[in-house]
């Protein structure tokens, strides 16, 4: 009897010392499968520096993730996203629903890379463009919905901040530049569609005109990046 009180409690303890071991552990588990995650859906190799899900807080956030280009466009930087920070009403996801009080979203840089067949990797890589004829601009909103079978509720806070935007010509370098896009903690309030974002298009489009106007200029993109950034 005693040794099977002994070999029970003994059992029980490391069941404990396993849960506490996953539970400080989780959040890095969490950051390779979103790492594996990402590499999957997209082709991209992805690096986040951290990655935290609130366990007794409504609290998702992820610093300094970084995207690479796959082979084809060198394997060069895409995104630098240094943070994104979100806050979640919990009793909305309860009932299937996505209702976000804060969301902060820090872009340090963005690489648009143009290789030596003439691809860029902004549309190569499957940007999705919404269609201009979609009734309120909530195309992406029906498809969030099919794919994840949540309600989109809208975002009640959202802090954007947008750094460096590049332009990589791998074929001729001569090209390259980069632009100070320098957009800090622009506060948006009732974000409920695209349509809403479109005012921050126009922003970015305008401060990174250098850049985005190298796509403009190319003859099978330039309608692509119109409409991709608003003009």
């Amino acid at each position: 009897m005693k040794k099977i009180l002994k070999w029970f409690f003994g059992a029980v303890l490391l069941v404990v010392v396993l849960a506490v071991v996953l539970l400080l552990s989780l959040d890095t588990i969490l950051r390779v499968i979103a790492e594996n995650r990402i590499r999957a859906q997209t082709g991209m190799d992805a690096e986040i520096g951290k990655f935290h899900v609130g366990l007794l807080e409504p609290v998702v956030s992820i610093e300094n993730l970084r995207l690479y280009n796959p082979p084809a466009f060198g394997g060069t930087p895409f995104l630098d996203i240094r943070e994104i920070h979100v806050e979640y009403d919990r009793a909305a996801l309860v009932k299937n629903q996505i209702h976000i009080t804060l969301m902060r979203f820090n872009l340090g840089e963005l690489d648009i890379v143009r290789n030596e067949a003439g691809q860029t990797n902004l549309f190569s890589l499957g940007v999705a463009l919404p269609a201009k004829n979609a009734p309120g601009g909530n195309i992406g909103l029906k498809e969030f919905k099919q794919r994840t079978g949540l309600d989109f509720r809208g975002v009640d806070v959202l802090n954007v901040s947008v750094g460096t935007a590049r332009f990589i010509d791998l074929k001729d370098p001569s090209h390259d530049r980069a632009q100070n896009i320098g957009i800090d903690n622009l506060v948006m309030k009732n974000v409920k569609t695209e349509a809403d974002l479109a005012g921050l298009a126009a922003l970015v489009a305008l401060r990174g005109s250098e850049v985005f106007g190298v796509l403009v200029d190319q003859k099978n993109s330039g309608a692509e990046v119109q409409k991709l950034l608003g003009f």
